[in-house]
């Protein structure tokens, strides 16, 4: 071993990772190999805001934080709380740096200038600064901990200007370390700060509470969310739709973290150079597509018991997870009931889908819909703890279908003071030994045996859209008659659904007026969407089209021409087609009176 010679010609000297790894195949302490690529920094960590600017969603927040420095009212303790991952900790960092930012030419505590970086900064950022301690209170939650944390807050900082203590998760301490803490935080010395970050803001005592100064971070928009995840996946040189990110937005529930961790495995599911595409993030996540979803509460709403269940199979076998269509369908009732109540504009969805919803909305009842909701809760509480949860939504969706078109209390009620049929069960068997009136209270008549009449009668009548013109032009509804001439590109009809795509300029509550009077003249529900593209002429469309047609003929016609020559200046105003004249028949066998006037005289 001492005679072995390590000296190397220094041209030959290899790098230094390179003679450790040979020395150490010298003595078979290890085969030389590869050293591994730097590790691989995720989505979260590497775009992490690194100024106030960065932070989004928080404008409010932010805002209070630059008036209050600017002013020189910087609170001791500061108290941040909100929904996982909006920027508690990011913001506790972010203040950090803050409140000891020194430069060259900033010598004072400064939240406008962390885009450049200044002394202390780098090393806060890492986690190393002496004088900025970060605490997890979910691991280090005892009295002791706490007390060994505060044992050194009367000393001064050594490097920075103040001596931060953040402590995350605070609602995790202990009671007794609550009130470990509640003497200092009432008197802290003045070089001393404290940044708490929790979750749980109602398991923080009080006595802590009222010494801090509180700052909400709200759910981030989905909106805002979307463009943060398209400039990241500009900057990552990435290809993602549109509509991938704002399902990725929508999932994330108003948490930045979560999305971009989202995007992080959506970036991961195509090769390099490849799109990632809405079916790509759809199946990453396990979702129903929003439009078959929608699709399948219209057949619920309609009771259509059949084909929903035909639905539903079809998306739990592309891999839709049982909970999260109940989820849809609750999202989705939700939605139709802002709609009825608030208006469209409530939606924060595509325009399609909101269209959609609203025409749900305006078929149905108000106590309806809040009727659903309450079947959908307790589906969705059964589909989790069923062991079958693909049945137990088979079985919510029966009931949601036969439910449909149940009275409420209040019309039941009512149904049964002036005696009538409660409608949507099945006629009671009628007893053969009874006298009049001797059927079961129990049952019920058919829904369709209750309506009136003429419902029913213009019902049947309603086989084609021109069937529904001529049924608002005999209820006399003017505005409504325009509205439908001008603005609807019919699309599709069939019994009960109306489907078109309004033309420019058309009222944003079209579809819901046309749904409402249809329902009302014909006693059923009826789904009217207002949808995009595909649609044909409108009425007036067409009509101005045959008009144009029937002036080029008449213009065409040698007389009128000749008329025109004659009179130079003369116009074509008007065309009117006249019917022609009706000749009196006279049977053949009718032989004509005799004429016995003279004779009359005569006799006069």
């Amino acid at each position: 071993m001492a005679d072995t010679d390590f000296t190397l010609d220094a041209e030959a000297d290899p790098a230094p990772a390179e003679r450790d790894d040979a020395t150490a195949d010298m003595f078979g302490a290890r085969a030389v190999a590869p050293r591994p690529a730097a590790a691989y920094t995720v989505i979260a960590r590497k775009y992490r805001p690194k100024s106030f600017e960065d932070l989004i969603g928080q404008e409010a927040m932010v805002r209070t934080l630059k008036n209050a420095f600017a002013s020189g009212r910087i609170a001791h303790a500061f108290m941040l709380t909100g929904v996982r991952g909006v920027g508690k900790t990011t913001t506790a960092r972010l203040l950090a740096r803050a409140l000891n930012y020194e430069s060259e030419t900033i010598h004072a505590p400064d939240v406008t200038a962390l885009a450049q970086e200044g002394r202390s900064c780098r090393a806060i950022l890492e986690g190393r600064h002496l004088d900025v301690l970060e605490l997890d209170a979910a691991s280090r939650s005892k009295v002791d901990d706490m007390r060994e944390l505060l044992d050194g807050v009367r000393y001064a900082p050594v490097e920075a200007r103040y001596k931060v203590y953040i402590i995350d998760e605070v609602h995790m301490l202990s009671t007794a370390a609550f009130n470990a803490l509640l003497k200092t935080l009432e008197e802290p010395p003045p070089h001393a700060k404290f940044i708490f970050a929790t979750t749980e803001i109602r398991k923080v005592p009080v006595t802590i509470l009222s010494r801090c100064q509180r700052f909400d971070l709200r759910r981030v928009e989905p909106e805002v969310i979307a463009a943060n995840l398209e400039r990241i996946a500009a900057a990552e040189g990435m290809l993602v739709e549109a509509d991938a990110l704002a399902l990725i937005a929508r999932a994330a529930e108003g948490s930045v973290r979560d999305a971009q961790s989202l995007l992080d495995q959506a970036l991961v599911q195509v090769e390099a150079g490849g799109q990632v595409t809405q079916g790509i993030v759809r199946d990453m996540l396990g979702l129903a597509d929003r439009a078959q979803s929608i699709e399948l509460f219209e057949k619920c709403v309609r009771g259509e018991a059949g084909p929903a269940i035909e639905m539903f199979r079809t998306l739990y076998g592309f891999g839709a997870d049982p909970a999260t269509i109940v989820a849809d369908l609750l999202e989705h009732c939700h939605g139709a009931s802002l709609a009825k109540t608030i208006g469209p504009d409530a939606l924060m969805l595509p325009k399609d889908q909101i269209q959609r919803l609203a025409a749900t909305a305006a078929a149905v009842s108000g106590p309806s819909l809040a009727r659903l909701w309450q079947m959908l809760l307790r589906a969705y509480d059964e589909v989790r703890r069923s062991p079958d949860p693909a049945a137990a939504v088979e079985m919510a969706l029966i009931r949601l279908c036969y439910a449909s078109d149940l009275p409420g209390p209040e019309e039941a009620l009512k149904a049964l003071r002036e005696g009538g049929d409660l409608g949507g069960g099945s006629p009671a068997p009628t007893s053969s030994g009874g006298g009049g009136g001797s059927s079961a209270r129990g049952g019920a008549a058919p829904r369709m045996a209750s309506q009136p009449a003429q419902a029913i009668s213009e019902a049947t009548v309603l086989r084609s859209f021109d069937d529904v013109v001529a049924l608002i032009d005999k209820r006399r509804d003017i505005s409504l008659r325009m509205d439908v001439q001008q603005y609807v590109r019919l699309i599709s009809f069939r019994a009960g659904a109306i489907s078109f795509e309004p033309s420019p300029g058309a009222p944003n509550n079209l579809a819901q007026r046309l749904s409402a009077r249809l329902k009302e003249w014909t006693g059923q529900p009826w789904l009217v969407a207002a949808e995009t593209g595909g649609g044909a002429e409108t009425l007036a469309e067409r009509e101005a089209k045959v008009e144009a047609a029937a002036r080029a003929e008449a213009l065409a016609d040698p007389f009128v021409r000749q008329v025109m020559q004659i009179f130079p200046g003369a116009e074509l105003t008007e065309i009117r087609h006249i019917a022609p004249p009706e000749v009196a028949a006279t049977p053949a066998d009718e032989e004509p009176e005799d004429d016995d006037s003279e004779d009359g005289d005569d006799d006069a």
